[in-house]
């Protein structure tokens, strides 16, 4: 089969297509002849191996060679004791620990998968995992009513949380570049502001700030919160992260606040219920752009550049085939 490797940290000029071997599914696991893959923060972090944490596992070299976690596809063949799937099954789900999404073929456990609905496309279906379950997440702590910033909002993580805010009845501030500001605010965003110009902590304050993208002192965090507000982190620096995991939740003590790292669980059990809402037309998934697995170096810049409005997808194959 065919799929892009990379053996060193670096950037998409690392990457490089090759013919390797079909893997097979061993016990519990259920093989995938993958459609469509989309492409997270996560995947850009590990090809770079920046911040820290993203070498876990794979200090000097990479721990696995294939990049790509959120797929979706057809069922080609189970491993023993798979029982809740079938040859020919359309799936989508979320491969984190391991990746292989960027190949034609993936072995993956069965409790990462869902059947994928059929209201939704291969790409639509890939771009939710990860970003569904981080938005599902983060929404769940706003209260109708109240304000919540989202830092780095332009992204897929960002763009359904926005939609799921709104539709929570949450005021919604988003943050990201002048080139994606039009974009929040059709999405619903009451307030949009450019990171480059502005400050966001200064702005508020705020019920609940999410950062994507965090990278802020986190006294600058507590200067944007209202008196009880949270704020919480998911991707950024790996010192950003220690400190808030740290001396965070020491400072909420002392100021009145909450602060502290967002934990997403993986599974279909996080992402479900978004995908349910974008099948029945109450949120969108939003694709910026569409990319062909010979493709994967340029759409990884695409994304980790911050240029993507919404999700990147890798059309592996044709999705009628």
């Amino acid at each position: 089969m065919r799929a892009v490797v990379y053996e060193r940290y670096g950037g998409p000029e690392v990457l490089e297509l090759r013919d390797v071997p079909t893997p097979a599914p061993s016990a519990g696991e259920v093989l995938v002849e993958v459609v469509a893959t989309s492409i997270n923060l996560s995947d850009w972090e590990s090809l770079r191996g920046t911040p820290a944490y993203a070498r876990m596992g794979g200090l000097r070299r990479p721990a696995h060679p294939i990049l790509g976690t959120d797929i979706a596809g057809r069922v080609t063949a189970i491993g023993e004791g798979v029982t809740g799937f079938a040859v020919g099954d359309e799936v989508f789900g979320d491969n984190l620990p391991r990746g292989g999404g960027f190949a034609e073929y993936l072995a993956l456990p069965e409790a990462a998968l869902a059947l994928k609905p059929a209201q939704l496309s291969f790409a639509e279906a890939s771009a939710i995992p990860q970003a569904g379950a981080i938005a599902s997440r983060a929404v769940a702590l706003a209260e109708p009513g109240s304000r919540m910033l989202i830092n780095g909002a332009g992204g897929g993580s960002g763009s359904l949380a926005i939609q799921l805010a709104r539709a929570k009845g949450v005021r919604v501030s988003a943050v990201d570049n002048a080139g994606k500001l039009a974009y929040l605010r059709e999405l619903g965003a009451e307030e949009v502001i450019d990171y480059r110009s502005d400050d966001f902590t200064r702005h508020g304050p705020y019920d609940l700030v999410v950062d994507l993208v965090a990278h802020r002192s986190i006294f600058a965090y507590r200067r944007a919160l209202a008196r009880g507000g949270r704020c919480v982190m998911v991707g950024g620096t790996a010192r950003t992260l220690l400190r808030m995991a740290t001396v965070g939740p020491l400072l909420g003590a002392l100021s009145g606040a909450h602060l502290g790292v967002l934990v997403v669980r993986e599974g279909p059990a996080h992402f479900a219920s978004v995908a349910e809402q974008c099948a029945s037309g109450a949120i969108a998934v939003r694709i910026d752009r569409m990319f062909g697995l010979d493709e994967v170096p340029a759409a990884l810049a695409w994304h980790g550049e911050g240029r993507a409005l919404g999700k990147v997808v890798v059309a592996v194959r044709d999705a009628a085939k």
